[in-house]
């Protein structure tokens, strides 16, 4: 059995094909243990620390930080057994002198695929590559006989430039290997691009889908735009978002309604709560009470809790409460688990425990599945009110607004009182307008008078 153990890029969601390797936290050399973390790895989800299966030495990293890694791709070795000695390692083969050498050919590498896997090249055996390894022995190599003259030097090879270990542009005895995904390529067949005219921009040299179509009709300056643009790649939790808002707007039909209320004696409470000894450890915000008085009002409302399908509307015995939270790496909707179930302590510590996990980067996969209605708050922006689009799979969403000090009627009389607008998008398939209208009528009744929730609890 080999001491060498290939660690191969898991499936670190649901589904997820790929993850970019955002740092290495280990080097080669390096003594590891099982579960350490070794590396950062961002997916169309979350950034995530991914810990070694193997305890051992690290004898390589097969990708550079920065590089998108399809799920299943190796991207670290480890001597599981480093007391038994020195690793044997096998020479490099070489061209003998009396070879021929072959005239210069263009051959395209998928990223990832090994050296000397070339779709279609004959390998050191006489076997032909595959997509994967080498299939059946189709030929037989044969070597021209050597003679005692000096044979021609063999011409200079071309010069590429090294990228990643495990994904170089390789120039072998006068071959050129161009690194392209499928879908690249075949954009490339159907706009007529030769592959091997093309520089590749992406992670490794990697020839991407702007390359090929800024090879195909080169690209205009942005009008409007001086001193030149700034590109921002659309990949991993962007990528992700972008998609999601798109399948979302375009699937369910949206309906947004408004109320403006009164809000001071939610306020007063939380400077109350901020006071108490119990709430010491843990931040008391508005969007506290505002998650609170959501969950009492889908328990007298639960069909907003649901989910539209073909078949049925799903309504759900569970409220696992979305926060939309904004982070360097994009809009980021992680939720907590039977939200419903916790006491008002409990629901603010895991308030508290999601936005730090989100923030830093660090929330898992399994924290942004399963929701079931969500709460965005752009009142820390300074902003009113918005219209939210519905997180997938979600049949409504509470946008909370700024509070601010406005002239307010009491009693006959205009008074300063704190005031805010909430906005309820909501999914008219499963959610018509009176349910939608009676749900946040019920949420505004607590928020407008917390003792209300005294009655609902």
């Amino acid at each position: 059995m080999t001491r060498v153990k290939d660690f191969r890029l898991p499936d670190l969601g649901e589904g997820l094909t790929e993850g970019e390797i955002l740092q290495w936290m280990v080097q080669p050399g390096d003594t590891i243990t099982l579960n350490q973390p070794i590396v950062e790895v961002e997916t169309a989800k979350a950034a995530v620390e991914v810990p070694s299966p193997f305890a051992g030495v690290v004898t390589a990293l097969h990708f550079p930080a920065g590089t998108v890694v399809d799920v299943g791709a190796v991207i670290i070795s480890v001597d599981t057994d480093p007391g038994a000695g020195p690793l044997e390692t096998k020479a490099a083969e070489v061209l003998a002198l009396g070879d021929a050498v072959p005239a210069p050919v263009s051959k395209v590498r998928e990223p990832g695929q090994e050296e000397g896997a070339l779709i279609g090249e004959v390998g050191p055996t006489g076997r032909t590559a595959t997509l994967v390894g080498y299939g059946p022995k189709s030929v037989t190599a044969v070597r021209r006989a050597r003679t005692d003259s000096a044979p021609p030097a063999p011409p200079a090879p071309a010069r590429v430039s090294a990228a990643a270990v495990g994904e170089r542009a390789a120039v072998v005895a006068g071959e050129v290997t161009v690194l392209v995904k499928p879908p690249v390529r075949k954009l490339a067949k159907e706009l007529g691009v030769d592959l091997t005219s093309v520089t590749g921009t992406g992670p490794g040299g990697t020839i991407t889908r702007a390359d090929v179509e800024g090879a195909s009709s080169p690209r205009r300056p942005m009008p409007g735009v001086v001193g030149g643009s700034t590109e921002i790649p659309v990949k991993g939790v962007r990528k992700m978002m972008a998609e999601a808002m798109v399948a979302s707007a375009f699937t369910a039909p949206h309906v947004t309604e408004f109320l403006t209320l009164d809000v001071t004696p939610t306020m007063e409470l939380v400077a109350r709560l901020r006071a108490m000894p119990e709430f010491a450890d843990v931040k008391v915000s508005p969007l506290l009470l505002v998650a609170k008085a959501l969950l009492l009002a889908v328990r007298r409302h639960p069909e907003i809790n649901s989910t539209f399908t073909d078949e049925a509307i799903v309504v759900h015995g569970q409220v696992n409460l979305g926060i939309a939270a904004a982070t360097p790496r994009g809009l980021l909707v992680p939720n907590i688990k039977d939200a419903d179930r916790l006491s008002l302590l409990e629901l603010a510590r895991s308030l508290q425990e999601l936005t730090e996990t989100a923030r830093s980067g660090k929330t898992a996969p399994a924290d942004m599945t399963h929701g079931t209605i969500t709460i965005t708050n752009v009142g820390v922006f300074g902003v009113d009110t918005g219209t939210p689009i519905l997180n997938p799979g979600e049949s409504a969403i509470l946008c909370f607004g700024a509070v601010r000090p406005t002239p307010w009627v009491v009693d006959g009389a205009v008074v300063v009182r704190q005031v805010t607008t909430l906005a309820l998008s909501f999914d008219h398939r499963s959610v018509d307008g009176a349910l939608g209208s009676m749900f946040l009528a019920d949420l505004g009744r607590v928020l407008s008078d917390p003792a209300t929730a005294l009655l609902w609890s």
